[in-house]
């Protein structure tokens, strides 16, 4: 019998989407809902596949729908796909004492983008360790607050959840007990959990990789891996100027002091959080064409994020200057940039590009909706962000299941998905006829 090898990118597929089936059983459970009887497999289906990719887009509300069993299962869920389900499944490993073989080893390897096998081990345990003691300190942070809006008994809960959600770049939100779907709009001018949150959400945004750094070499700038470099930078111009943007330009019914705030934290969710505290139907046509660009980025490589990531925008921006000035080869910051790097930056943009756009018109044809809101639910799934314009709920399930696939690309990643596709990489012994073809 022939035997088929399976591939590293055909676990961490399998590894989600076993997770989302998982989620979907346990969501339907009558002990799930707070209705009588359990809630419709599709919208179960809806929900796990948001949570295990982080993403934050609701068909039924957090608050109200589900019970608190329901609702520490959407958290597991949250906390599996922020960390990755390789990570967590390496993580039992530890806690059991099992021996991590080199194929564990490689397929978190390529979980977490780390760039190389060696020390994988050493930085799962310091990705664990860190994530929950992040969490933990958020949670403590967000308490008080929490406590005096809602009691200590659901203060304790809610100041756990949110700092969970908030840190995985989720989304999920438990605020749909005094609004249905309203998000964090109550805490529009509350500076400490504003604060609070965007840390949340910016640590887990940035990537392990930088928190190696960080532990390693402390503030030593020089002595950072290029990514860290890039996703440091890049991560800081996409918060500044999508802020300057929403405070010139947007709310224009806040006064110049109350506007800072929240357009800061309208520019920090962008980067997958999904969290929102103005109505984003009040946003400008302008506005949420930049908010569409900045969803489809998302977060940066081996983090809790999803989207195209900001090194590969950075790569294809650097790219294109270079192609300019008439360089040969593309570099940055002092370091030459490999030719690999730049096709897959190039497939990737294309690919994300594509898929959200015809599945914007798909379901604008679908629900007879206007494209443009579409388009806004389109990106905000495949770039696992979990903003939107309120038409999620309403949708048919031919369109659900459109934003469902969206969903499970973004967080997995669109090359993932191809490689795994494909049992076993072909070898080119032989190459095709040189012939030059004008573009441009």
């Amino acid at each position: 019998m022939r035997k088929h090898r399976i591939t590293t990118f055909q676990i961490i597929a399998a590894g989600f989407t076993a997770m989302i089936l998982l989620g979907t059983l346990l969501l339907m459970l009558p002990v799930s809902s707070r209705e009588q009887g359990s809630v419709a497999f599709s919208d179960c289906l809806f929900t796990a596949t948001s949570a295990v990719c982080v993403t934050g887009l609701a068909v039924r509300d957090t608050a109200t729908c589900w019970s608190p069993f329901g609702q520490a299962v959407i958290l597991l869920m949250i906390q599996i796909g922020g960390l990755g389900v390789v990570t967590a499944a390496v993580s039992l490993a530890f806690l059991s004492g099992r021996r991590i073989g080199l194929l564990q080893r490689s397929v978190m390897q390529e979980s977490i983008a780390a760039p190389q096998v060696g020390g994988i081990v050493r930085l799962t345990r310091f990705i664990v360790l860190v994530t929950l003691c992040i969490e933990m300190t958020g949670a403590l942070l967000l308490l008080p607050f929490m406590a005096e809006n809602f009691g200590w008994g659901k203060g304790v809960w809610y100041a756990v959840f949110h700092s969970v959600s908030a840190f995985c770049n989720a989304g999920f939100d438990l605020m749909g007990e005094r609004e249905a779907f309203s998000s964090l709009t109550e805490f529009t001018g509350h500076v400490p959990v504003n604060i609070v949150l965007m840390l949340l959400i910016t640590v887990g945004g940035i990537g392990f990789l930088v928190w190696d750094d960080l532990k390693e070499h402390r503030f030593r700038w020089k002595q950072f891996r290029l990514q860290s470099k890039v996703v440091l930078l890049t991560s800081a111009i996409l918060v500044i100027v999508p802020a300057i943007w929403f405070f010139a330009f947007e709310m224009r019914d806040l006064s110049p002091g109350e506007r800072i705030l929240p357009s800061l934290f309208q520019s920090v969710t962008l980067r997958t959080a999904g969290f929102n505290t103005v109505d984003l139907t009040r946003i400008s046509g302008s506005g949420q064409v930049l908010m569409i660009a900045m969803m489809l980025v998302g977060g940066s490589p081996g983090s809790t994020a999803g989207g195209m990531k900001t090194t590969t925008l950075a790569v294809l921006l650097v790219t294109a200057w270079n192609v300019f000035r008439r360089r040969d080869n593309v570099s940055l910051l002092g370091r030459r940039i490999g030719d690999d790097a730049v096709r897959s930056a190039v497939a990737i943009l294309a690919m994300y590009g594509l898929l959200f756009f015809f599945s914007g018109v798909a379901i604008s044809r679908i629900e007879g909706l206007p494209l443009p809101a579409c388009l806004f639910e389109t990106a905000s799934a495949v770039g696992t962000v979990g903003l939107t314009q309120g038409i999620t709920p309403e949708l048919s399930l031919a369109s659900r299941l459109i934003l469902i696939a969206l969903m499970f690309l973004g967080r997995v990643g669109g090359l993932t998905l191809i490689y795994a596709a494909q049992s076993v990489r072909r070898a080119q012994n032989s190459t095709l006829p040189l012939e030059k073809i004008t573009v441009g």
